[in-house]
């Protein structure tokens, strides 16, 4: 497990993440989580990520307590990616270690985060699958080596 140490973002990430625009509508939202089995996407402005929209995010916007009236589906549906995502979230750059990584993942229960280069632009998002990855394959070569 001691090549796990030396081990970062780069290594594992993946590098040209799926994104979706600012406007995206719940309705386009809710489509594109039932097609691909993603929890969450970076939302995009031109070549700035300003938020991260989750599967989580989409639900909350249909919790209906007595105080929060119940708005009308089409309605709901109309509203967008902007209005829902995360603004303050949490990233980490490519030379990021990993095991800081898992640290924040298990800290703030994250299933991926984003990957901002030097310049805060989209290099690329890592997830839980691939920190779990990035440990078999040091497991792996740690094995081999007995």
């Amino acid at each position: 497990m001691y090549k796990f140490l030396e081990q970062t973002v780069a290594d594992y990430m993946t590098r040209e993440p799926r994104t979706v625009a600012r406007d995206m509508t719940m309705c386009e939202l809710g489509d594109l989580f039932e097609k691909q089995d993603f929890n969450a996407y970076p939302v995009m402005d031109g070549s700035q990520v300003v938020g991260v929209i989750s599967k989580f995010d989409y639900l909350s916007c249909f919790v209906f307590t007595p105080a929060r009236i119940i708005p009308r589906y089409r309605d709901l549906m109309q509203r967008t990616a902007v209005d829902l995502m995360t603004a303050e979230f949490i990233y980490v750059a490519p030379e990021t270690r990993l095991t800081r990584v898992l640290e924040l993942m298990v800290n703030y229960r994250l299933r991926s985060m984003p990957v901002l280069d030097s310049e805060q632009r989209l290099a690329g998002i890592i997830s839980r699958k691939d920190a779990m990855r990035a440990l078999q394959d040091c497991a792996t070569a740690d094995a081999d080596r007995v």
